[in-house]
């Protein structure tokens, strides 16, 4: 029996890596030495630090040029007392702080993004990723962040990320930022932006902030538009050495003014690479002096179960909890993926009930889903510390190889946030969705030898524009047809448009169910319809814990109602009739 391989000893470490230097056009800190910059960073004990110019490397440069000059002098015996004591304190700084060279390069339309390396790639290789992003020669020196037509945010992203380096979308919900906060425009920029595969990270400014408002639960993998959940951290963006105290919050900071903490097994940039391209969020949370650490499971708690998370109490083969994980394993492969949380309540004014024995029911889920779940997933899972007892975390990825079924024909799939059995239209659609990928990574030529798909045809311009602006959560019941005395449904999924055929009252899940009852015996009553403009609100109840809403829709063609909308999909003008939830 092969030995049992002994666990990684994990340390949490402080990082910044938004830090700007003297190379920089717009540096505030004229008089500053790179070496204050390093000072700086060990007051704030900082473990890793990382050089961001606009557009050039040129300060990770000129602090390599003054280190290896007072090397080749002490080489030569030549060095002064002065020269030597400087080399030395360059030497006990860099010995203690990791620091990584990389670049805040301009894409075009002036978006910000950061490209952070490994030590080991020369400053030659770094410029000549910038000369790739059409970053002009003679601009290498300038440290300005206005560079001209510059290679566009997709492009830079992959340039980067091919190179070995972690790409960072910075300050994403600020100006210069990817994700264009406050912008009414550029919904299919902003998705490609902010979901991109080549993109590590998106740094945000208010990971303090929390509720519905915050940047960070936009992008958790709940929203319709946004289904990959990205990492998100914080970082000074530092244009000086300490902060302007006169200047108001979040602006001109200095070093290590907003950092975060990483999770990592040693202090190097090949772990850290590791981690950005991992799927374990919990490895990094935002930073404050003087603060309790964050809890990513309370905050897990705080946002609840949605199409991406659940919580289980216990899990006991007793009662079936076993199986309602399993099932929840199976449905997150078939969708989005996602995290489920067993010892904790959903309800985050509960206490946690905690789990006795974790490392046997680990080894349990482990079995079980290695047992029951087919094709074989590679599930994460581990135990978790938090408030004084012990969670027992899943991390379930997308599958790339659906439909994932258990007992070889129970196939599941997230109906936001609850499990359920997937119906023939959805089974379908997984199966088409692996063919799509497998098509792919083949060839054109094989391409061209499978049979092509049957063309759609294309919906008026109105309708598409009605298609639009319809809530983006819940479900739409679009016509009814007896048949044999028994009335068969036809559903649209309002989160990704899929239309599902043949859906009878006893097959619906509970939001279809939900939806062909109050169709049948609470028809819409345009008459007592809650309106704005051409948009109304029919019903407002509580289900699973969410607020949920019954919206109605003016067209030339009727009224379109949708029913069991959540507030992850409420969009312009519906956000008029979002209330919070303390209120209901």
């Amino acid at each position: 029996m092969a030995a049992k391989q002994k666990p990684k000893q994990m340390h949490w470490f402080l990082m910044d890596l938004h830090i700007h230097t003297p190379a920089s056009k717009d540096f505030q800190d004229r008089e500053a030495t790179y070496l204050d910059i390093l000072h700086k960073a060990e007051a704030r004990n900082l473990d890793i630090i990382a050089f961001t110019d606009h557009n050039t490397v040129g300060g990770y440069q000129a602090m390599m040029d003054e280190i290896e000059k007072l090397n080749y002098l002490k080489e030569l015996d030549r060095a002064t007392p002065d020269e030597l004591r400087l080399l030395a304190e360059y030497r006990r700084l860099l010995d203690k702080i990791l620091v990584l060279p990389g670049f805040e390069f301009t894409a075009t339309f002036g978006f910000h993004i950061l490209g952070i390396f490994s030590p080991k790639t020369t400053v030659r290789e770094l410029e000549h990723i910038l000369l790739s992003l059409n970053v002009p020669a003679e601009a290498l020196s300038q440290g300005s962040s206005i560079v001209g037509a510059s290679a566009d945010v997709l492009t830079a992203y992959r340039l980067i990320h091919q190179a070995g380096g972690i790409v960072i979308a910075a300050h994403a919900n600020s100006s210069h930022g990817v994700a264009m906060r406050g912008f009414d425009f550029g919904g299919q920029t902003k998705i490609a932006y902010t979901q991109d595969p080549h993109l590590h990270a998106l740094e945000l400014t208010d990971l303090d902030r929390r509720g519905r408002g915050s940047s960070q639960r936009f992008f958790d993998g709940s929203k319709p538009e946004y289904p990959r959940r990205m990492r998100c951290i914080q970082g000074s963006d530092s244009h000086r050495i300490n902060a302007d105290q006169t200047a108001g919050r979040n602006q001109n900071l200095g070093v290590g003014d907003r950092v975060t903490e990483v999770l990592l097994p040693r202090l190097a940039f090949e772990p850290l690479l590791e981690m950005f391209e991992g799927n374990d969020f919990a490895r990094t949370r935002p930073y404050v002096i003087n603060r309790k650490p964050y809890d990513f499971i309370q905050a897990a708690r705080d946002q609840g179960p949605s199409i991406v998370q659940a919580f289980h109490d216990k899990v006991t083969r007793r009662g079936g909890l076993l199986y309602e994980i399993v099932a929840d394993v199976c449905a997150m492969a078939n969708t989005n993926g996602g995290t489920i949380y067993i010892g904790a309540s959903p309800n985050p004014k509960q206490p946690l009930t905690g789990i006795q024995g974790a490392d046997k029911v680990i080894q349990m889920l482990h079995a079980e889903i290695g047992q029951r779940l087919t094709p074989p997933l590679n599930a994460e899972i581990d135990a978790q510390q938090t408030q004084g007892q012990t969670i027992v975390r899943i991390q379930v990825p997308k599958g790339d190889d659906p439909p994932y079924a258990i007992d070889e024909n129970k196939i599941y799939v997230r109906d936001e946030a609850e499990s359920t059995l997937a119906v023939r239209d959805e089974i379908v659609r997984l199966v088409l969705s692996r063919h799509s990928a497998e098509l792919s990574t083949v060839s054109p030529a094989l391409q061209a030898t499978s049979p092509p798909a049957e063309p759609e045809s294309p919906a008026p311009a109105d309708e598409a524009q009605q298609d639009s602006m319809a809530p983006k959560t819940g479900v739409e019941v679009l016509g009814t047809e007896q048949r044999n005395g028994k009335q068969f449904h036809m559903m649209r999924d309002l989160r990704n448009g899929n239309i599902v055929k043949n859906v009878t009252r006893s097959s619906a899940r509970r939001l279809w169910h939900y939806a062909i009852s109050e169709k049948e015996s609470n028809p819409v009553d345009a008459s007592k319809v809650t309106w704005h403009d051409t948009y109304g609100l029919w019903k407002r109840h509580k289900r699973g814990g969410a607020v949920r809403y019954d919206l109605v829709q003016k067209t030339p063609q009727g009224l379109r109602v949708f029913y069991g909308v959540t507030e992850d999909g409420m969009h312009g003008p519906w956000q008029s009739f979002v209330v919070d939830e303390d209120e209901d």
